[in-house]
């Protein structure tokens, strides 16, 4: 049986608001499932989460911006993510998932439409992907030529663990690298290890983008995460100008406590207390990544 995630918590308003043009540069649309079927071959059944719905939350903690990420319960069908980007292409921009058989013209129409770049999985539980519907990273090697000429990044989904056996790959292909959720690792295995360490030092060499995002994926101790703060403390100081920041709504398939995304919101403040940081964060650096306007 195929599990079905829980809805979304309302999202709370934080106490102090983002800046103009904030970004929040994770989320996802699902649905409505009668327009836009989720994929049989699937991890999981979210609730819909449609456009009005994201942009609603966006609305409430104060976004001005927003990126949607192809999920995995669509498999390579981004039809939803791109109507979205489709009827708000002031407010949007994307990341897709596709296989090396997509020709350069769909690529080059998704760029039009405000894809910036492409998800690739290699995120292992038990020896096995955790995710069905993904494309795994080797296939990279056929779409960059036409990444690159579109000026796209490879976003990865992976565990930090396996991260130091696949940097010579990924540096090998000339694509910025944007990995998600602080490297999704377990929080509890700490900052030192082999994995983390290795992703400190591309952030840092400038070639490797990090989300400080999924402090709800990586901490089971909701709802501060406070085991996750090390995390994102070393990559601010590795090179804030290779992060930006996501809320991961709906959040589907959470292990523990569902977060609040409004909250969520407001532990990045709390951990990023310098205001010029924040700014380059939230607002220049997904500026430069993305494609939006200054």
């Amino acid at each position: 049986m195929i599990p079905a995630c829980l809805p979304p918590r309302n999202v709370s308003r934080p106490k102090t608001p983002p800046p103009a043009n904030a970004c929040d540069t994770h989320a996802h649309v699902f649905g409505p499932a009668e327009r836009f079927p989720y994929t049989g071959d699937r991890s999981y059944t979210p609730p819909d989460a449609p456009l009005e719905k994201y942009l609603g939350m966006l609305d409430t903690i104060g976004f001005a911006r927003g990126v949607l990420v192809q999920g995995s319960a669509h498999g390579r069908d981004n039809s939803a993510m791109l109507d979205a980007l489709e009827q708000r292409p002031d407010r949007l921009r994307g990341v897709a998932v596709a296989d090396a058989e997509i020709s350069p013209a769909d690529l080059r129409e998704w760029n039009r439409l405000g894809i910036r770049g492409l998800r690739f999985n290699h995120f292992f539980r038990d020896g096995q992907l955790h995710y069905r519907g993904g494309v795994p990273p080797t296939a990279a090697r056929t779409l960059a030529p036409v990444m690159a000429e579109l000026g796209w990044h490879l976003q990865l989904w992976i565990d930090v663990r396996d991260l130091p056996e696949t940097i010579p790959a990924l540096k090998s292909l000339g694509l910025p690298v944007v990995i998600d959720h602080m490297g999704r690792t377990d929080a509890r295995a700490g900052i030192a290890t082999e994995g983390f360490q290795s992703l400190l030092r591309a952030v840092g060499d400038g070639w490797c983008w990090a989300k400080l995002s999924g402090a709800h994926r990586i901490s089971r101790d909701a709802p501060n995460y406070p085991d996750a703060r090390p995390f994102h403390e070393a990559l601010v100081r590795a090179n804030p100008e290779r992060l930006v920041w996501g809320g991961d709504w709906p959040h589907p398939r959470v292990e523990g406590e569902m977060p609040d995304a409004g909250h969520l919101f407001e532990l990045f403040q709390m951990w990023t207390p310098d205001l010029a940081t924040q700014h380059r964060i939230l607002v220049t650096n997904p500026a430069r990544l993305y494609g939006f306007p200054n």
